[in-house]
């Protein structure tokens, strides 16, 4: 059993995370079509990427989370919309041009973002969200910086996409205190181009 799986296991993990605000603020203006979530854990983002209509491929190298994730997509009633892949996600093989929206969450996948991003097909989007260096008083992520991001990190490796919201912010949530980036980006260019509104 990986590290990953006992996590799942034993609960240190949550079973039942809520997608992110940004995500579910963005998700209705996202080309429909096939998402890729990378990372999925127990289902974080997968479950309401499908629940807004996707065929959602959902990879993870924990045996143990996608079991949980499985069980969470039948009490959501999305199951039959989800494939789940057990694979390495270093070295994943990632279709090119296949995936209208792609979500990865707390998995720091700078090193095979120029292949993520080929994964993509034009006018795709993306979504990330992952734990930050900061000095703040923090008790959510890894507790080293060598697997956080640095300040606007995220941000730079992203600057080949159409960058539609980033923000870096510290937030307590159940008593949790984290350091996140957010990134939304749409796989475009050129210097006219239609944004999305997401005013309230």
């Amino acid at each position: 059993m990986t590290t990953w799986d006992e996590r799942y296991r034993t609960g240190t993990y949550p079973q039942h995370p809520d997608p992110h605000p940004v995500l579910e603020r963005y998700l209705p203006t996202f080309p429909p079509g096939r998402a890729l979530d990378i990372a999925t854990g127990t289902g974080r983002n997968a479950l309401p990427v499908a629940a807004a209509g996707y065929r959602v491929d959902a990879v993870d190298q924990s045996r143990e989370g996608l079991r949980i994730a499985r069980e969470n997509a039948r009490e959501a009633g999305v199951e039959d919309d989800i494939e789940w892949i057990q694979a390495d996600l270093e070295t994943f093989a990632y279709p090119a041009s296949t995936y209208d929206v792609i979500t990865i969450s707390f998995y720091r996948a700078v090193d095979r973002l120029p292949d993520i991003i080929e994964a993509l097909t034009d006018g795709g989007c993306l979504f990330i969200q992952h734990h930050l260096r900061t000095t703040d008083g923090v008790d959510g992520g890894p507790s080293g910086d060598r697997y956080r991001f640095a300040s606007n990190e995220l941000l730079r490796a992203g600057l080949g996409l159409t960058v539609l919201h980033y923000d870096e912010r510290t937030t307590t949530t159940d008593g949790t205190t984290a350091a996140t980036a957010q990134l939304v980006a749409r796989k475009s260019q050129g210097g006219r181009q239609s944004y999305p509104d997401i005013s309230e």
